[in-house]
């Protein structure tokens, strides 16, 4: 018997289990590392739990008259200010002719979202006599920065081609001038001319925090709004299934897996095992990939997750029986374990493509959360064939030597 190859095993299950622990009980220690899942909770939409809800409307003013078009553009400069926020999975959509409904999950400071949300955000800057030379039309970017030397916090302005020769043709005319940089109409920064300013840059300074700096920035890249709006409705909306509905899901979740690792023991018994083992692993992996790219958890993207941790079941079942029919020819632990998987490949395979293709056409075509089951399944198909083919075929191979799986197989042949 190969002890060595079975402490191997061992090992594995031991630093698995490790990880799954710190997994499911954070430990403060891994949440400053960016690079590291473990200590990071998942983000919850909406329908897990809760956020708020707000209703805005857009306003005529003298500059500026509400139109359709007008809408359409509040909608995608408020969709890009969100996004920037990192606001998990937003609701926008627009109700009558001048109102849009606007849903937040998971906001820490809801008064600050919506006010910095509202706001025009109408960059100009400004010559002696009140002449406006550009505005934030003429702006590329807008990025926050610290000095490392004299630690002023900046917005750093970068202008487009266009933006660069007017505010250089600006800065020339005005040497030993102010220039002053406005937002919204109120007064930023007042600086003196000193030089021309050829190279389409500027910065702003003043600001007590890199927080406000990057708000700032965050409002400039994102545009200004083209009309009015004011706040017409703000409330506290609570998880939409409810917490039993949410508890009553994550209670059958835990007993449908459970009850499929116990059977892969049952019916497989060291095999079933090692494929508990790569399932574990699988479901570690898809939680990690779900927190690094900042996925939104809904209980649509629950169900994709379940969906694709069946498939991978399913995969491993359809490799052992053709192991076991291998065995059957009478071929060697590690001839059928390797004809096996070449011949159950096939199946798996084209079953996976035909669901990534499905999931493909639900993103495309779907929305909100139909997107994110669309998201969760993918990356669970992706995970499950990479767990499925590798690391169950080189734990199999790992214990192909030893006694208990010898018995184990042809007690299940």
């Amino acid at each position: 018997m190969r002890w060595s190859k079975l402490l191997t095993l061992a090992a594995i299950m031991l630093v698995v289990a490790a990880v799954g622990v710190t997994a499911a009980v954070p430990l403060p220690v891994f949440k400053n590392v960016e690079w590291l899942p473990w200590g990071k909770e998942i983000i919850l939409g909406l329908d897990l739990q809760g956020g708020v809800h707000v209703v805005l409307e857009a306003q005529d003013t003298p500059a500026a008259k509400v139109t359709d078009d007008s809408i359409r553009r509040v909608m995608a400069v408020l969709e890009n200010r969100i996004d920037q926020y990192g606001v998990a999975e937003p609701v926008i959509q627009r109700q009558g002719e001048r109102r849009i409904i606007v849903e937040l999950a998971g906001i820490e400071d809801p008064e600050k979202a919506v006010r910095e949300m509202v706001k025009t955000a109408y960059l100009e800057f400004k010559t002696e006599d009140g002449r406006t030379i550009i505005t934030g039309a003429d702006l590329k970017d807008a990025i926050e920065a610290r000095d490392p030397t004299s630690g002023l916090v900046t917005v750093n302005l970068t202008f487009t081609q266009a933006g660069a020769q007017k505010f250089a043709q600006a800065t020339t005319a005005n040497v030993g001038k102010r220039i002053g940089i406005y937002l919204d109409g109120e007064l930023l920064q007042n600086p003196v001319v000193e030089e021309p300013i050829t190279t389409g840059k500027a910065e702003i300074r003043g600001y007590e925090s890199l927080e406000e700096a990057h708000t700032v920035a965050i409002l400039l890249r994102s545009g200004a709004l083209p009309v009015k709006v004011e706040v017409m409705e703000k409330r506290a909306i609570g998880p939409q299934l409810g917490q039993d509905s949410l508890e009553r899901s994550v209670n059958a979740g835990i007993v449908g897996i459970v009850a499929i690792l116990a059977f892969m023991i049952i019916y497989y018994r060291v095999p079933g095992v090692v494929a508990d083992l790569a399932l574990i692993i699988y479901a570690l992996l898809v939680l990690a990939v779900f927190i690094g790219i900042h996925a939104t958890m809904t209980l649509p993207g629950i169900a994709g997750f379940l969906l694709s941790l069946g498939i991978a079941v399913d995969a491993n079942v359809i490799i052992f029986e053709r192991i076991k029919e291998e065995l059957r020819f009478g071929k060697s632990i590690r001839s059928a374990i390797d004809a096996g998987f070449k011949r159950g490949f096939v199946a798996v395979f084209d079953a996976n493509v035909t669901t990534l293709i499905a999931a493909l056409v639900l993103y495309y075509f779907g929305e909100s959360m139909i997107r994110g089951f669309a998201v969760t399944l993918s990356i669970g198909i992706l995970a499950s064939m990479f767990t499925a083919i590798t690391m169950t075929r080189w734990m199999l191979h790992l214990t192909a030597g030893t006694n208990l799986f010898k018995k184990a197989w042809h007690y299940g042949a």
